[in-house]
């Protein structure tokens, strides 16, 4: 587990963020408060193992870049696009420990994710490299802690039912996403024709 006594305390929300929605900052909000961190950094993936995202990473980064733009304890790392290749959390956080050697790292993961972390590379790792914390939302299935590589705390958030692939399969049919997205994320699909169908 990394250093707790760490002045800066910085939680990493990695993802694909094919869009960045408004659950998204929510849950990152929560966490900023209720573990009281410096900040949270976002990092968009660049070719994320277990997900094939709709647009590139360059849009996904400046949506990610756009919707966090007003809160400044929100900041978007682009060390994962920069190091390109198949995104594996245990390189992120690697490259953030570098470019913040003071800092303690807080992985903030979904419970989804949480229960699958067997599964990724070097699992234990991750647990040397990071506080994980869990962000459990109202409703969401349990996860057992014996199965569990390392230590994990666990922060209920707000229950927020949207998710970025509802929020492609509505933009998919020309369905509304306002106020699912940021303004700046929704002008900015707008803008480049992202997610729509062309038949």
């Amino acid at each position: 587990m990394a250093n707790l006594s760490s002045p800066r305390r910085i939680g990493v929300m990695g993802g694909t963020f094919d869009p960045i929605h408004v659950g998204h900052l929510i849950v990152a909000s929560e966490a900023l408060h209720a573990l009281n961190l410096t900040e949270v950094v976002f990092v968009p993936a660049a070719a994320p193992w277990q997900k094939n995202p709709v647009e590139n990473a360059a849009h996904r980064l400046m949506m990610t870049t756009l919707a966090t733009q007003h809160e400044p304890r929100f900041i978007v790392s682009d060390v994962d696009v920069r190091r390109g290749g198949i995104t594996y959390t245990v390189d992120t956080l690697n490259d953030l420990a570098v470019e913040n050697p003071d800092a303690s790292l807080f992985l903030l993961v979904g419970s989804d994710a949480l229960a699958g972390i067997g599964s990724w590379k070097e699992p234990e790792r991750l647990f040397s490299q990071a506080n994980v914390v869990c962000l459990e939302r109202p409703g969401s299935h349990s996860v057992n802690h014996d199965s569990l590589p390392g230590e994990v705390t666990f922060l209920r958030v707000p229950a927020i039912d949207i998710s970025s692939s509802d929020c492609r399969d509505r933009l998919r049919y020309g369905r509304p996403v306002r106020y699912m997205v940021t303004e700046s994320v929704h002008a900015y699909i707008e803008k480049n024709d992202l997610y729509r169908r062309h038949s």
